[in-house]
């Protein structure tokens, strides 16, 4: 850095010809960063020696990239043979021909136009060419490849609005992403096109592998985009109720952009263009034809992620209004509804974003300063977007479509008072007579029969209106709408085994662990409040049982992060609270226990929901204790099921080994809950007394202020209790016995017992007719 003062100039030249355009390749983290060294101006009055500043050269490295660790050994291995090559050519000619180069660059053309990984970014290759031109360039040359640069800039972003950005063939790990379809070879989608399907949908619906519409989706498909009428849609779970309204919504904003189009090709001059940039690829330091290159962050990467889909491009018109809006009841179905949308309209350019809670507001501000053209949203944190005067969501009369999710638990009185005040302003304020509204939900149009007290009161007059007709009316629907009910009457797929164990409240934990143990799998545990979640979680976590906690207390991003894991994991317990219960789609669900009965029959439906999706199989276990009884027979009477379902199998002679194993592990819970609770407690009382320059009180702290002795004779009677399970867990639960001739205690050998192939297999099997 520091050179000498007579060839501080030329060593300073070679230095940047040396480094201009170089690849470091990091082995711990497997990534290529190929930038340009730029000189940093630095202030005179830093050196102590004034004469220092022009001996000290500072250069930065400025517009680098990130790529997968393959492909960064392979860049690097070919840079490295083509500059020997190079070097090899130079010394033998002393300079390049004109013709060599135009060679180069014409094989360098042909390999941009082929398709490319999307994993390395385009300027890559552009680096490349400036590369290939050498270090000894005229201001001409210069002046003349500064404009090949451009041209071929232009090209390129001609290309990718055409083409609409293709999906990457990178597999994803993100849970809500592999669920939209299993890319592979093109589906015949023949079946779709007499349901109105804009052209660059059923060319994404041909890449996921859709290649024909579920009932739900042909029913309400037709009249959404050919009648424009509102749609009220109630079909069982994993029937595919997201593209009923998804695809509508594509369709209104493409009818949208050809009608603005065309107003402005009348009123602006030909010669202007529309500045399109890419989503994906960071945006370059200069500016062509007049168009500001965006603000970057050092949080880019997840904006990017937030505002569009795979390969997508974003339409840089300043005055683009809100055009779609969609509300869901919980921030993991905005995440999957978001990714659901943005994988249809990966050949169209729609944009998207999520505003949530749970995330940084000033990003969720930034995302919306890139005007998308769909916004999917829980109540309460776009109602706190609106009410801080947002641009992009000043202007709701341009709204054409407004969805409103799992609406039944949406319009719940007492639950999102956010919501009441966005219907109120979208149907005054707000209105518009042109928007198109879309309900949906699996248990839309339940009715439920009122207790007998109220039925043998013939004097209390009930109102006479249903359901539906209340939802219109909080919703705004006005009119018309078409209503399609595809549920059965139980309200449950057809798929879907339903069965119950009856237990004592202590006994639960038994079954329970009995369960996970017997048949491992990807089940999901529902509990009715936060402190069962925690209980059990601390509890199956000493039994090594691996459990995924799930519920609202948590930080979004652990949440999303252990639905991911879930969703990876072929055998792994998800513990949740009804966060979970709605509109998720997690893969191969195979089991779905309700540890606490849930209150109402919509949410038993939804967490039954969770299994047995698009036809596969699935197993609903009940632990029904004293205290759910009056819950599960309010359940059966709304949907006219017989209050005797199967009762599941349980190996009564296993029982006595796992009630020692939970026993044991209830005992170590206890009592490190109670151990965390006493010391974050007096370390709080400590710090309190501290602070006020006081004497602590001995009354105030928990446990009676044990001494160091106490606390380590505690800690030692835990560690035995863990080595106590750890042996327990060491042995073999489900065993058989087998006599035998040889000299064995008892003259007994136990043996593993071979367990069934799945849970639903062991049912059926139990109870076939003998």
């Amino acid at each position: 850095m520091c050179v000498s003062g007579c060839c501080a100039v030329k060593h300073r030249q070679q230095y940047k010809m040396k480094v201009k355009k170089s690849r470091l390749i990091s082995s711990k983290r497997g990534v290529v960063v190929k930038g340009e060294w730029k000189a940093v101006n630095v202030d005179p009055s830093v050196f102590s020696d004034e004469g220092l500043d022009g001996l000290v050269c500072f250069e930065e490295l400025t517009d680098y990239s990130l790529v997968e660790p393959e492909k960064a050994i392979t860049d690097h291995t070919q840079t490295t043979s083509k500059a020997k090559k190079k070097r090899t050519a130079r010394e033998e000619d002393g300079e390049e021909k004109p013709a060599v180069k135009k060679k180069k660059r014409q094989k360098k053309s042909k390999q941009e136009e082929e398709p490319q990984d999307e994993s390395v970014p385009d300027e890559t290759l552009e680096d490349e060419d400036e590369e290939d031109e050498g270090p000894d360039v005229t201001p001409e040359t210069q002046h003349k490849t500064s404009k090949k640069k451009k041209q071929r800039k232009k090209k390129k972003k001609t290309t990718t609005t055409e083409e609409a950005g293709a999906p990457s063939p990178k597999k994803n790990k993100n849970w809500s992403r592999t669920l939209v379809g299993s890319e592979g070879p093109s589906a015949d989608v023949t079946a779709w096109k007499d349901l109105f399907v804009p052209a660059p949908v059923l060319q994404a619906l041909s890449v996921l592998g859709f290649s024909a519409p579920t009932p739900i989706q042909a029913l309400a498909l037709p009249p959404a985009i050919r009648d424009r009428l509102d749609i009220l849609g109630a079909a069982e779970t994993g029937s595919g109720k997201t593209l009923c309204f998804g695809i509508p919504m594509i369709h209104s904003i493409l009818e949208w952009r050809k009608a603005s189009d065309g107003e402005q090709t009348t009123d602006r001059p030909e010669d202007t263009e529309v500045c399109v940039e890419s989503l994906y690829l960071p945006a370059s330091s200069e500016t062509t034809d007049g168009c500001p290159a965006p603000e970057t962050s050092g949080d880019t990467a997840p904006e990017q992620e937030e505002t569009g889909g795979a390969g997508q491009t974003q339409r840089k018109t300043h005055k683009q209004p809100l055009l779609g809006l969609v509300l869901t009841p919980t921030r993991e179905l905005a995440v999957q509804v978001k990714h659901h949308i943005d994988a249809v309209a990966s050949f169209t350019g729609v944009t998207t974003a999520i505003v949530v809670g749970g995330m940084a507001p000033q990003k969720q501000h930034r995302v919306l300063m890139r005007r998308p053209e769909i916004v999917i949203a829980t109540p309460g944190r776009l109602w706190e977007m609106i009410r801080e005067k947002h641009p992009h969501l000043q202007n709701l009369r341009q709204l054409r479509c407004l969805v409103i999710d799992e609406a039944d638990r949406m319009v719940e009185k007492g639950h999102f008072a956010e919501l009441e005040n966005l219907l109120e302003m979208l149907g005054t304020s707000q209105f518009n007579p042109s928007r198109q509204t879309f309900v949906f939900s699996a248990t839309l149009t339940m009715e439920h029969s009122l207790p007998a007290r109220l039925q043998q009161k013939k004097r209390k007059k009930t109102e006479q209106r249903s359901r539906l007709q209340l939802l219109m009316e909080k919703v705004g629907i006005k009119g018309k709408p078409k209503v399609i009910d595809l549920t059965r009457r139980e309200a449950t797929v057809e798929t879907l085994t339903e069965t119950r164990i009856n237990c004592t409240k202590e006994e639960k934990d038994l079954f329970l662990y009995y369960f996970l143990l017997q048949y491992p799998g990807r089940s999901m545990v529902f509990a009715n409040s936060i402190d069962c979640i925690k209980r059990l979680s601390a509890l199956l976590q000493i039994l090594d049982c691996a459990p995924l906690p799930l519920h609202a207390n948590m930080h979004q991003k652990q949440r999303l992060k252990n639905l991911e894991r879930f969703a990876e994991a072929d055998s792994c317990v998800l513990l949740t609270t009804d966060v979970a219960a709605r509109g998720l789609d997690i893969p191969n669900v195979q089991h779905v226990i309700h540890y606490q009965v849930p209150r109402t029959s919509e949410t038993y439906v939804h967490r039954s929901g969770r299994t047995a999706r698009a036809a596969r199989e699935g197993l609903s276990l009940l632990l029904i204790g004293p205290d759910d009884l009056m819950n599960y027979k309010k359940i059966c009477r709304t949907l006219e099921k017989s209050e005797e379902l199967p009762v599941f199998p349980v190996q009564s002679a296993c029982m006595s080994a796992i009630k020692e194993r939970v026993t044991l592990a209830r005992k170590i819970e206890k009592m490190e809950y109670f151990h965390g609770r006493e010391k974050q407690h007096n370390s709080w009382v400590r710090q309190a007394s501290e602070a006020m320059e006081l004497d602590v009180d001995e009354e105030l702290l928990l446990g009676g202020g044990k001494d160091e002795d106490e606390e380590r004779e505690q800690q030692r009677l835990i560690k035995s209790l863990k080595k106590q399970l750890k042996q327990l867990i060491a042995q073999p639960v489900f065993t058989r016995q087998m006599k035998t001739k040889y000299p064995t205690q008892m003259g007994r050998l136990q043996l593993p017992l071979t367990t069934a192939d799945t849970a639903l297999a062991s049912l059926s099997r139990d109870t076939l007719p003998r």
